[in-house]
């Protein structure tokens, strides 16, 4: 054990990087995909198009590809991105791809007669949207939503790839050291295994907190809020 102990710095540091760029990435990905989803789901067609073509590329091509190219080809065309940059840009728009199709797949979810009741009720179609459709359509992303957000987690190792000095690049860095493989793997098993499960523990709340919000919660005259 005495041979790891100094390697605790290092390993608390990638853990902060990591964390880091999780959280900001992690940001990205929750801004992107409801605006992704809600302009594919009812956004002008000037907007809903190239937004679904975005949203297809990113879904459709790889991570890593992504991650090099932003990071490595961009310079060549002007443009040059730190490697932190580049990991919560690449990550956030990559899972926030797939959570933008979760957004619009629980939008789409909402009862139709809910809508329009709302419309019949002169309900403003953003004061709809607003306190109608999003409220239920948020518990329904709850779930799915969580998955994605600890697939974003499992993603991160890859940005030691483009010289991120994250939790993975920096217990390679130990293992290359002492020479225990073993060890080495067991501790950032261990260290992802535990914020996953943070992760899930967290969205089980917030989704009981909403679910229990929305069953207490009064619907306007004509309208009944579904839980």
């Amino acid at each position: 054990m005495d041979l790891f102990l100094p390697y605790t710095p290092i390993l608390l540091e990638g853990l902060w990087v990591t964390l880091l760029i999780y959280v900001c990435s992690a940001a990205l990905m929750v801004v992107f995909a409801i605006l992704a989803g809600v302009v594919r789901y009812d956004g002008p067609a000037w907007l809903r198009w190239p937004m679904g073509a975005l949203v297809e590329f990113m879904r459709g091509t790889s991570c890593f590809v992504q991650l090099f190219w932003c990071f490595y080809a961009l310079p060549l065309l002007g443009l040059t991105l730190t490697p932190f940059v580049t990991s919560v840009v690449v990550l956030g728009l990559n899972v926030g791809a797939f959570g933008s199709e979760v957004v619009r797949g629980a939008l789409e979810a909402v009862p139709r007669g809910q809508k329009e009741t709302a419309r019949a009720l002169n309900y403003s179609p953003s004061r709809a949207f607003m306190h109608i459709l999003m409220p239920q359509a948020l518990r329904i992303a709850m779930r799915p939503g969580a998955n994605l957000l600890v697939d974003l987690l499992k993603l991160t190792p890859l940005t030691s790839l483009v010289t991120v000095s994250d939790l993975t690049r920096n217990a390679m860095i130990m293992r290359s050291q002492t020479g225990s493989t073993l060890v080495t793997l067991l501790v950032i098993f261990v260290i992802y295994f535990a914020l996953a499960s943070a992760i899930y523990a967290v969205m089980d709340r917030l989704e009981a907190r909403l679910y229990r919000r929305n069953k207490a919660s009064s619907a306007p005259a004509g309208l009944k809020v579904t839980g």
